[in-house]
């Protein structure tokens, strides 16, 4: 090494060798950076388009970066360019043309210039400069075009890679969209008619305004990866146009209901009229039977049988009127109702003939009852016992009569299952353990 200078300790002639095959490598991999930087298809697109916003700013930021990227490179390839011809004077290079080598291998021997603007556009590692001149050691410089490079690079690719993804699935989204409104129309959804309607007219503004915004801020619509640093780490943000696809596959489902019930309407009207006319029948029937038990069921509290009601029908006559004038955004969310209310009429109707006829079955019971224990009186050949006979004929006359009391009437067959008790057993019982099972009590 020997003497030294301001840029260090000589380099011998090895130490120069190494040094210029090391530049020379790096020399080669940033001109094909650059070169690559320069047709990479984003940057083009950032060059023609109109831009605002955040990506407005940083491409100012880039364009500057990238001008002082290739002043730094002819400034990296002139340096390098005098110091090879330095070094070719001799085959063994002499201590003057070594001093002048060292320095301009590594000290601070490189002069950049650049315009003002150029200088102030672009980042530095101190923050904005606006000086006419830099002067940089060949290692700084390469740090440098690192430096401006990863940033321009990470610029260009996150807006490539958003002009990549959003414009082309906003597009897609919106031809299906025409689709859908197009099949909206035609079954009579429409805006300010039908909130799916609405929901159309809103989605179809906002991936308008979605669309325009990623053409000319598409890195407003860019996440960037948490802790990396290789340039374009991250992902398009699609958080509004998930939200818009979700919504129109909503309103798909909503027109694919209208016309199901466009397809099957009336075969579904028919089903109601079918329902709401066995509720009417069963209602009939309720009715006919409340005024049988009044007639032949005495001390017995029968319920009221409402008439039909008189809205469903009326609601019926409505749905069949949407359907004869195609009217099928109204007709869906009615028929769905009113099969709803149908069935919950038919429902009811069939419980009020139940609880009116309660008292009709509580009589059978007991009949069923009575003969039961005659025929076992009889089978064991008890049939023309007098007490039995009595007690059968006096429970049999109550059951039998018109109006019944059931409470005298249950008391009668009570007795006379006793009654058969004793002759059969020799002793009285608790009713219900021979014989037929008594199920009811006192008071049923």
């Amino acid at each position: 090494m020997g003497v030294t200078d301001p840029a260090g300790p000589v380099m011998d002639r090895d130490e120069v060798d190494r040094a210029l095959a090391r530049l020379g490598a790096e020399h080669e991999a940033i001109e094909t950076s650059l070169l690559a930087l320069q047709d990479h298809a984003g940057r083009r697109l950032l060059e023609g388009a109109e831009l605002t916003g955040t990506t407005k700013e940083r491409w100012t930021a880039a364009e500057a970066s990238i001008t002082l990227l290739w002043a730094y490179f002819d400034a990296y390839t002139d340096a390098l360019r005098a110091a090879r011809e330095i070094r070719s004077r001799r085959r063994w290079s002499s201590r003057e043309d070594l001093v002048e080598l060292t320095e301009l291998l590594r000290g601070a021997s490189v002069t950049v210039a650049g315009s003002t603007t150029a200088t102030a556009n672009a980042p530095t590692l101190h923050g904005p400069s606006g000086k006419l001149s830099e002067q940089f050691s060949l290692a700084a410089l390469v740090d440098r075009m690192n430096e401006l490079y990863a940033t321009s690079l990470d610029m260009v690719v996150a807006a490539d890679a958003v002009w990549s993804a959003l414009p082309a699935r906003i597009d897609l989204l919106a031809a299906e969209l025409q689709r859908t409104r197009k099949l909206a129309h035609s079954v009579g959804v429409r805006p300010g008619e039908h909130p799916a309607g609405d929901d159309l007219e809103r989605i179809t503004r906002t991936l308008t305004n979605l669309r325009e915004q990623v053409v000319s801020d598409p890195l407003a619509y860019w996440i960037p990866a948490q802790g990396s640093s290789a340039p374009g780490g991250g992902r398009p943000d699609t958080t509004v146009y998930d939200r818009e696809a979700r919504a129109l596959e909503d309103v798909r489902r909503e027109i694919d209901a209208v016309l199901t019930v466009r397809q099957d309407a009336e075969q579904r009207l028919v089903k109601l009229r079918d329902v709401l006319s066995r509720a009417d029948r069963t209602l009939a029937e309720a009715r006919t039977a409340r005024g049988e038990v009044l007639a032949k069921i005495a001390a017995t509290e029968v319920p009221v049988v409402s008439g039909p009601p008189t809205v469903l029908q009326e609601q019926l006559a409505t749905a069949a009127e949407y359907r004869r004038h195609a009217q099928w955004h109204r007709l869906s969310p009615l028929l769905e109702s009113l099969e709803q209310k149908a069935e919950d009429e038919l429902l009811r109707a069939r419980e009020s003939l139940t609880a009116v006829t309660a008292p009709l079955a509580v009589r059978a019971e007991l009949r069923g009852r009575l003969d039961a224990y005659k025929a076992k009186v009889a089978r064991l050949g008890h049939a023309e016992d007098p007490f039995l006979i009595e007690r059968y004929d006096a429970a049999r006359r109550m059951l039998w009569s018109a109006p019944c009391d059931l409470r005298v009437a249950e008391q009668a067959v009570l007795r006379y299952q006793q009654a058969a008790a004793e002759v059969l057993g020799g002793g009285p019982r608790v009713p219900g353990q021979a014989g037929p099972e008594d199920r009811r009590g006192p008071g049923a």
